[in-house]
């Protein structure tokens, strides 16, 4: 029974961290130019926010789920502008000349920045939700092994497809020379900064 949970949290994981959005352009933009430990770094911050999302889904947690529905507009708003900033940056920034360089603060800065923007996305509860409920998992509720075998599942789905995407990318970080790694950051900063945008066109709708 518990595999069954833990199987389905997996899909669950994978299938929201999957479609290519903000987050991916980061994990590919840093597995290019910073190297797989970044990259993998990166979307590990993204999972650890898919997870807590899924907590609160499974755990049937409606009150945090209505607060973080109700401020959706003040966690557009905050997103919009960490988006912008990070794609500034990024445009600006220069690409480390070895992997090895990125330690510590810098892998610490990756994590925390994908866990801060999965957690202002307020469509990442509203697909869970969703999910959720299209699936009948509501039925983990008040079942707490359930529940956190399932949280379980999507932090393990979710963590495998970054694994999958920061493995995959930089197979091909050899092929780019100093100047293909600068396009690799003007070209992502500028994607990332459109999606800030959009963020803020939602709020007018």
């Amino acid at each position: 029974m518990e595999i069954g949970f833990l199987l389905r949290g997996a899909i669950i994981g994978f299938s929201i961290a999957a479609p290519v959005g903000p987050i991916g352009v980061l994990c590919i933009r840093r597995t290019l130019t910073e190297g797989r430990a970044s990259g993998l770094v990166s979307g590990l911050g993204a999972a650890t926010a898919d997870a807590l999302y899924g907590c609160i889904a499974g755990f049937g947690l409606t009150f945090i789920s209505n607060i973080l529905i109700t401020q959706q507009r003040w966690l557009c708003l905050v997103g919009g502008v960490f988006l912008c900033y990070l794609g500034i940056k990024t445009f600006l920034s220069r690409p480390a000349k070895q992997a090895a360089l990125v330690r510590g603060n810098g892998l610490l800065g990756a994590y925390a920045s994908t866990f801060f923007l999965t957690l202002t996305n307020p469509m990442t509860i509203l697909s869970f939700a969703a999910i959720f409920a299209g699936l009948g998992i509501v039925s983990a509720r008040g079942n707490y092994l359930s529940a956190g075998v399932l949280v379980s599942g999507v932090f393990a789905g979710s963590a495998l497809w970054w694994l999958i995407l920061s493995g995959g990318v930089g197979v091909f970080r050899g092929n780019f020379n100093p100047h293909g790694l600068r396009w690799v950051n003007r070209i992502s900063g500028i994607i990332i900064t459109g999606f800030g945008l959009f963020a803020f066109l939602s709020l007018s709708r």
